[in-house]
């Protein structure tokens, strides 16, 4: 199913809440809409589904004009954040309902199959509020998917759940879409279940769809600093430089080699550097660039340890494998390769991504 939007709006009151997009997403894949809270994937999800109208623009199916044609005139399943089923029905009874309005045959070889998928075959006979969030949200989950519709939505699915869940959950969530025919339209905030997840991504941000494309490439060659800072967890490292002869001139630092190209020239605007916090070693590497700062904070999440550093570039953020452990003022040196940085221009566009990125 190919689903189009072309030159939609929405608008609510004296807000807008979409800003004119037009959008294609794969068909038969997952597209990721990411974005903050308010970034406007919701609404674009509404707008999709058919609960909502576009204030202006259209909605196509395979090339038919469904602009205003309700969510039970269409063949869409949705999944929200909260843990919607029907608490009267057991488990079994939630998967199979969309199975017994369709009419299908083998519905009970059908539901156990679903279940199994999603690791609650032995919860069939329970009602919903007898399990915890997470089976709760895969019996949501299986039920969309017995719906078998071209088009499934859903929304933050795993916001609600704790880190362990949400982790395999989403390893899971991987291998169903990756069986599926559907075209699968993901909201989420975090940048790492977006690349998780695979296939394409579209950042939103305050209403605007500021990119589109494969999952990978959006990550490595952000259009604009709003992208690669909607796309980087924890936020990427942006540090003002001026370009000179043979790279870019970093406040505190000497000239960090770069074959800069696309106009920027030396002496013209000052640019921005832009360092992912996992670019930043503790270990140097050869070639390497040095920066020596104190540690502010350091926090371990995970299997990481996310160090907060003053330096003399700035305050910026590194991210170690491992866990590490540090005092607050300890003096900490950093290493990073010229070739892990980005750059961009004065307007905020890319001009240099790190697969770009050469000694000068």
């Amino acid at each position: 199913m190919q689903l189009t939007l072309d030159g939609i709006t929405k608008r609510v009151g004296s807000e807008t809440w979409l800003h004119e997009m037009s959008l294609s997403p794969q068909p038969g894949a997952v597209t990721v809409l990411l974005g903050a809270t308010r970034a406007g994937k919701t609404s674009l999800m509404r707008v999709m589904a058919g609960l909502d109208v576009p204030s202006s623009g259209k909605v196509l199916v395979d090339g038919t004009d469904v602009t205003g044609q309700p969510v039970r005139q269409r063949n869409v399943a949705m999944v929200y954040q909260q843990f919607i089923n029907y608490p009267s029905l057991t488990v079994r009874q939630n998967i199979a309902s969309p199975l017994k309005l369709r009419g299908e045959k083998n519905i009970d070889q059908q539901v156990r199959a679903l279940a199994e998928k999603l690791h609650i075959e032995m919860f069939l006979d329970r009602l919903p509020a007898e399990l915890s969030g997470g089976q709760q949200q895969r019996v949501a989950l299986a039920r969309a998917l017995a719906k078998n519709a071209p088009l499934m939505l859903l929304d933050e699915p795993l916001v609600n759940l704790d880190y362990k869940l949400r982790e395999e959950l989403r390893e899971e969530l991987t291998q169903v879409f990756r069986s599926s025919d559907a075209t699968v339209i993901y909201a989420t905030t975090e940048p790492g279940e977006a690349l998780l997840l695979g296939g394409y991504t579209a950042v939103l941000d305050r209403g605007r769809l500021l990119q589109y494309g494969p999952a990978p490439e959006v990550f490595h060659f952000p259009k604009t600093i709003d992208v690669a800072r909607a796309y980087s967890d924890p936020p990427m490292n942006f540090v003002q430089a001026s370009p000179t002869a043979g790279g870019v001139q970093l406040p505190g630092m000497g000239v960090l080699p770069l074959a800069l190209r696309d106009g920027v020239v030396a002496g013209q605007q000052a640019v921005t550097l832009g360092l992912r916090a996992s670019s930043l070693r503790l270990q140097a590497q050869e070639g390497d660039q040095i920066l020596h700062g104190k540690v502010l904070l350091a926090e371990i999440s995970g299997s990481d340890t996310y160090v907060h550093v003053s330096s003399e570039i700035g305050e910026i953020v590194a991210q170690a494998p491992g866990v590490h452990h540090f005092n607050i003022g300890d003096d900490l040196t950093l290493y990073f390769s010229p070739a892990s940085a980005f750059i961009f221009s004065a307007s905020g566009d890319l001009v240099l991504a790190p697969s770009q990125t050469k000694g000068a």
